[in-house]
């Protein structure tokens, strides 16, 4: 089980990276499927996505 610090720091360094690599302009569909695949497939993380919340 991740922290806090070490769970942001995942997600932190996969968004730059993303970003870095593919750069902006994209629309942020496109950003969110990347990062659903680099934090589930390639990090190994439980992840939910477009979650509502109340």
């Amino acid at each position: 089980m991740l922290s806090e610090n070490e769970l942001s720091k995942v997600i932190v360094d996969a968004s730059f990276n993303i970003h870095q690599k593919l750069g902006p302009g994209l629309l942020e569909s496109v950003y969110e499927e990347i990062l659903y695949y680099e934090l589930y497939h390639k990090a190994g993380l439980k992840v939910d996505r477009q979650k509502g919340f109340l």
